[in-house]
């Protein structure tokens, strides 16, 4: 058996600790499982959990890993290195002044932090480390850990399959007068998920809407990164495109077909509502959109595309090859953002009218898209005072 491994092993509880924490840092299954040099199954184990049913009726569950949060400490307190900088200094005879001016630090809080710590006369860093790591309080355990009438109360009603956010809200009113029993419906979904902070039953993901085993990771807004390069948002976009006050300013986006298989390309011109449907038989590829949008916007003369908006879709990955064959500049909204571009969301609804959902976009010839183009401008607008798009493209280009 040497050599080799065996259950318990300290070897794969290494793999099985550095997988966890590669998940908690946002690394998928299979890159982590690659990372730690593990099958992908056994990574879907050790991140979902396991429960096996012996012959003889026995259930064993094997939890699923659980990385805590490495607890962050605030800097108002002294680092390990402040530490070892005050023990060197201390070691070459300066004084309490010189080194909290050194550290930036009240020599209060050095004078303190070397006569707490000094064994038999010697600041030793590292331990003076350990003796505040356990000084610092320490947090207790949370309300449904600590109430078994609570828990039971929000487990029954998860059995009902009530959300977290109504159980929130009716724990308020069960109990206006106890907040001690009043749980934000974060603290319900974090003690279904973990159980070990809640002692609510494992099972319990299965009464969610969702019914996941795990929370799906989300980035916040200002952490996500785009997969284009060099992109200029549409806060930088001039005011005249922002007020519709001088024509030229195109908002641009896809409408795709069944499965996500086939798509039509949609130009917007946000002064007249103008549309211009965009042909993509070969996919849409940031190569065939790039040549789409040039075909389409190049007939036209440069007052009137003076800019373009779009999402940051990857089929405007060739964004700078549109900006330098047509010498308009290209924006982007922001992620998840489509209100950004209303002008072009609007008339992709009442593009739904001739291209349902669902429908392969791929049987549609560039004479049909330019005819339900010439249809769509065609219709009197409110907006535009009951003229048409048509009619206010035609003014501005004949001024």
């Amino acid at each position: 058996m040497v050599g080799r491994w065996r259950p318990g092993s300290g070897a794969r509880w290494d793999k099985r600790e550095e997988f966890g924490r590669l998940i908690a840092l946002g690394v998928s299954n299979s890159e982590a499982c690659r990372i730690v040099g593990v099958n992908r199954k056994t990574g879907h184990r050790w991140r979902h959990g396991r429960t096996i049913t012996r012959t003889n009726g026995r259930i064993i569950e094997y939890p699923a890993v659980v990385m805590a949060n490495k607890r962050v400490v605030s800097s108002r307190f002294l680092s390990v290195d402040e530490r070892v900088t005050i023990a060197d200094l201390d070691r070459a005879g300066h004084g309490v002044r010189e080194i909290a001016r050194r550290l930036s630090r009240s020599p209060a809080t050095v004078s303190r932090e070397l006569r707490r710590n000094r064994d038999e006369g010697r600041y030793r860093p590292y331990a003076a480390q350990r003796r505040a790591d356990k000084r610092r309080g320490r947090s207790r355990p949370g309300k449904l850990a600590r109430d078994p009438a609570l828990r039971e109360c929000v487990q029954d009603w998860l059995d009902r399959r009530w959300s977290p956010e109504q159980i929130s809200h009716v724990l308020r009113r069960e109990f206006p007068d106890d907040p001690g029993r009043h749980l934000a419906h974060e603290t319900i979904y974090q003690a279904i998920y973990r159980p070990e902070l809640g002692g609510l039953c494992r099972d319990l993901h299965r009464r969610l809407r969702t019914g996941r085993r795990c929370r799906k990771p989300r980035r916040r807004p200002d952490m996500r990164r785009s997969r284009l390069g060099n992109i200029t948002m549409i806060d930088q976009r001039p005011a005249e495109a922002g007020d519709r006050a001088v024509p030229g300013s195109w908002e641009g986006d896809l409408i795709m077909g069944a499965g996500n298989r086939s798509a039509v390309g949609t130009l917007v011109e946000r002064s007249s509502r103008a549309v211009i449907l965009l042909p993509l038989p070969d996919g849409k590829s940031a190569e065939d959109v790039r040549d789409a949008v040039i075909a389409a916007l190049a007939p036209l003369p440069p007052q009137l595309r003076t800019s373009l908006t779009w999402d940051q879709g990857t089929e405007m990955a060739l964004h700078a090859d549109i900006s330098a064959r047509l010498g308009i500049a290209v924006f982007f909204c922001a992620k998840a953002s489509p209100w950004q571009r209303p002008s072009n969301e609007n008339t992709n609804g009442l593009l739904r009218q001739y291209f349902p959902k669902g429908s392969d976009l791929r049987t549609y010839s560039a004479e049909q898209l330019a005819e339900v183009a010439a249809e769509l401008n065609g219709r009197p607008r409110k907006t535009l005072g009951w003229h048409t798009p048509a009619e206010r493209l035609a003014a501005y280009l004949t001024a």
